[in-house]
């Protein structure tokens, strides 16, 4: 009985024992933490019952789910991991965030560049549009009158007067910026040095007008002379192919105020000087004009019938006509060198400002004629 009940105790122990590690043991999977000593102790007290007793091991196996492997020791390896990825994460944070700006920054100068050639695309496409309404008004207005300006006999373009054409409507367009870089610089206060180069620039830019009215001369004087290539208002103050140097000095002498006394005498002796040379080339042209009209309406109107169908190559008016464009071509170059030698002379008179101010009124001086023609066209009119 002793033996009994001394077996009894003992197995009842064991139970004790075994269902006291299999609580712990599935508290620990339940997320409750317990050392690795508490496992391996237990181990060692019940290593060889252990082996030898399957029952209580099937029971602790049901209460894990059949997974002994996954131990708590690994939400520790994850907590103790996290802990140490911590600054490196927020490391790649940041170079993602700096990453992200970078990119929205080049994102955002990339759209700026897309829309500046968006206006400047629409910006020639204007004036791409106002070229043609012009040249499509100059077709209209050339298929009313019989002298068709730049088109040869039987119509045909002049090659040199189209070219000049566009050439000038470029340097218009040209003009108008520099006047308003001039008004910003004069705003602005900029250096000498600087305002310089922004007058000799202007002044290039009026020597490049006549050479390209030289050239376009070769090709066609009459046309030049006639002024077709300007404005209706500038051709009312036309005078051989342009304007006359007096007239505007008196135009620009109320912007070039204060002038010293060396300044006005200057001043003084190129309008009178510039005024004998027009008088000279005037009296020139209008004898040229007489000669011309004498020419014409000396030939006998029955010959001048008569021989329109054998040639009119033969016709001594023709002749006389076709002789007389060389004359024509030496007063328009004089008086280009004119107008270009006044511009010089005003400019080493003047001083720096004053030039780029003289500059500056007679761009928009010419400005103003070109809006004047603009409205005139566009006035309502009566209807007839």
């Amino acid at each position: 009985m002793a033996v009994r009940r001394k077996w009894r105790r003992r197995r009842k122990e064991r139970s004790m024992s075994m269902s006291s590690s299999s609580t712990q043991l599935c508290a620990s999977r339940m997320g409750i933490y317990e050392p690795f000593h508490q496992f391996s102790s237990w181990g060692n007290a019940f290593g060889s019952r252990l082996e030898s007793s399957v029952s209580p091991i099937i029971k602790v196996d049901d209460c894990v789910d059949n997974k002994p492997e996954f131990i708590p020791s690994e939400s520790m390896d994850h907590l103790e991991s996290s802990q140490e990825m911590n600054k490196p994460i927020n490391d790649k944070v940041q170079r993602r965030l700096a990453q992200n700006r970078e990119a929205a920054r080049k994102s955002r100068m990339r759209k700026k560049v897309y829309v500046q050639q968006l206006e400047t695309s629409r910006l020639k496409l204007a004036q791409l549009e106002q070229e043609l309404e012009r040249t499509r008004q100059k077709g209209v207005y050339s298929s009313c009158v019989i002298d068709t300006g730049h088109l040869g006999f039987g119509g045909s373009v002049n090659p040199g007067i189209a070219a000049f054409e566009t050439e000038y409507n470029h340097w218009v367009e040209e003009q108008q910026r520099q006047i308003i870089e001039l008004r910003k610089a004069l705003q602005l206060h900029i250096t000498d040095i600087e305002l310089q180069i922004l007058v000799e620039s202007s002044l290039k830019h009026y020597y490049n007008l006549f050479c390209m009215k030289q050239n376009a001369a070769r090709a066609d004087v009459f046309y030049l002379m006639s002024g077709v290539w300007r404005t209706s208002a500038e051709r009312f103050f036309l005078w051989i192919g342009g304007f006359r140097p007096s007239e505007l000095l008196n135009v620009l002498k109320a912007y070039l105020e204060p002038l010293n006394e060396q300044q006005r005498a200057d001043i003084h002796n190129l309008q009178q000087s510039s005024r004998q040379a027009e008088d000279a080339l005037s009296q020139g042209m209008e004898k040229l004009h007489q000669n011309l009209s004498h020419s014409i309406a000396n030939d006998p109107l029955g010959s001048y019938i008569s021989q329109m169908g054998d040639g009119m190559e033969k016709l001594e008016v023709l002749k006389s006509f076709i002789s007389q464009p060389s004359d024509c071509y030496n007063f328009l170059e004089q008086a280009d060198h004119l107008r270009q030698e006044t511009l010089k002379r005003m400019s080493h008179i003047l001083t720096t400002k004053q030039a780029a101010q003289g500059l500056l009124a007679l761009g928009e001086y010419f400005h103003r004629l070109r809006v004047l023609s603009s409205l005139w066209s566009a006035r309502p009119r009566e209807p007839s």
